[in-house]
């Protein structure tokens, strides 16, 4: 082992370029761009900045997630703070009162308890639905489908507005049996999407994304957009994440700003970043996020790929988005795991304060370094161990248990030499392997012409025409 070991310079050299240059340079790495790269600093999130991303209740629900799971206390009480503002612009009295518990005092007394605005609203809400209620029972009266849709919609405005998600679903869906058209049918599914996200019940996003999808006429690409959001959130949060990452790659630029009050375009690129790098392989990964950045001339003969990088050109504009996710993904490409995996340290706290994501983090950060260390041995038939924990920035010791792991689960073909540190690649007898393709292809065709002889011999003597006539 000695003697591999002294006499293996170029493969140490090849090993160490795996830690450093991959082979297959993705088109957005040079040595300039390397140098100009920005570098994430792991700063706190700008909460101010992060809220006006969104606006509704996701806006408020997403501050009071950030005041809940962040241990800075001037963060959490910033995040209150605009909370409490951004309530008092609605009509949820129910959100007000939590929002004024967790203050508990804690940013004086302009942000107290305000009774008389509680009861203003709520008096205001009871003459509200009393008016709803006479103007749909005179539609009923009056049978007229349009008038009766719009008084049901009118209803589910009200209810979310005051927080009663369950009682605002109904409304939205009892419109269907009233919608004439289909940009009804799509106004009514849209409606209940929102819903069911605020609910956390993604099955029924998943359902009323497909009943959107099935309408008779074309969608316009806003809406487009939309739905492929909501799909894209609902396998996220079943853990698919290659459905989720194939759905938030379709998403197109008209959708903008026009979902905010689910989702913002640096979700998009986000979720669907990091979704791309847990699941899809690097084949996938370079025809559907890489080569968006720039042609490759290799693309230029391969339609099928091409085609791919058309489908999602605009996923590069998400990207630019989020700097930070762009050049982790192209790090991991390249194969500069170290400064890949310092991007995503520096992103996971952040990323732990999003509302959508944080359950998912610890999953997504896990299938990423594996894939990462899978995708480390594999141009190799012998890794020094000392070399690679250098690379990935972590222990000898550490690394050998994530191996073990890795092999136990039939994810990486090797042994451990653990005195030496070595990872020796148990790769498969190809000569016995070809043996085994030409017999078996010796014996598909021996089957083959045996077949054709026999057709022969039949068509010769009329065996087929005379059996037909004796029926």
């Amino acid at each position: 082992m000695d003697g591999i070991e002294g006499a293996s310079n170029p493969m140490k050299e090849e090993m160490q370029a795996n830690g450093t240059r991959g082979v297959d340079e993705s088109p957005l790495t040079s040595t300039s761009t390397r140098k100009n790269r920005p570098i994430v600093s792991g700063e706190p999130l700008d909460i101010e900045a992060y809220a006006g991303l969104y606006t509704g209740r996701t806006k408020i629900k997403r501050l009071m997630f950030i005041a809940n799971h962040c241990d800075n206390p001037g963060m959490q009480l910033e995040a209150l703070r605009m909370a409490y503002d951004e309530i008092k612009k609605g009509e949820n009295t129910h959100l007000y009162r939590e929002v004024v518990q967790k203050i508990d005092g804690r940013l004086g007394p302009n942000y107290a308890m305000d009774a008389a605005w509680c009861s203003t609203i709520e008096r205001k809400a009871e003459q509200r639905k009393e008016k709803l209620e006479s103007e749909l029972n005179a539609y009923r009266t009056n049978l007229i489908k349009e008038s009766i849709r719009m008084g049901y919609n009118d209803f589910g405005d009200f209810y979310y507005a005051h927080g009663a998600l369950g009682d605002a679903f109904k409304s939205y869906v009892r419109t269907r049996d009233y919608c004439t058209t289909s940009k009804h049918i799509i106004q009514m599914c849209l409606n209940a999407i929102l819903v069911s996200i605020e609910m956390v019940q993604f099955s029924n996003v998943t359902s009323y994304v497909s009943k959107a999808e099935q309408t008779p006429e074309a969608l316009d690409p806003p809406t487009v957009a939309k739905l492929c959001c909501a799909a894209g959130l609902a396998h996220l949060e079943a853990k698919k994440y290659k459905l989720a990452a194939r759905k938030f790659l379709e998403v197109g630029p008209e959708l903008g700003n026009s979902y905010s009050e689910v989702i913002a375009s640096q979700d998009v690129a986000t979720y669907g970043g990091l979704c791309a790098l847990a699941s899809f392989d690097r084949t996938e990964l370079k025809a559907s996020i890489l080569s968006l950045f720039s042609p490759h001339p290799a693309f230029i003969f391969q339609p099928c790929l091409m085609n791919k990088v058309i489908d999602n050109i605009n996923f590069r504009d998400f990207l630019e988005l989020v700097p930070e996710v762009r050049e982790l993904i192209n790090d991991f490409y390249s194969s500069h795991y170290a400064s890949c995996l310092e991007y995503l340290g520096n992103l996971k706290s952040n990323l732990m304060l999003d509302i959508h994501l944080y359950d998912h983090v610890e999953t997504l950060y896990d299938q990423i370094r594996n894939k990462a260390l899978i995708q480390y041995t594999l141009p190799f038939l012998s890794v020094d161990m000392r070399m690679m924990a250098d690379a990935f920035k972590t222990s000898v010791v550490g690394l050998e248990k994530e191996l073990e792991a890795l092999i136990t689960d039939n994810q990486i073909q090797a042994r451990i030499d653990s005195h030496n540190k070595i990872l020796y690649a148990r790769h498969a007898d190809q000569r016995n392997a070809t043996f085994q393709r030409v017999l078996q292809t010796g014996n598909e065709f021996d089957q083959e012409v045996r077949a054709m002889l026999l057709r022969s011999s039949l068509l010769k003597y009329d065996y087929n025409l005379r059996a037909s006539r004796k029926h």
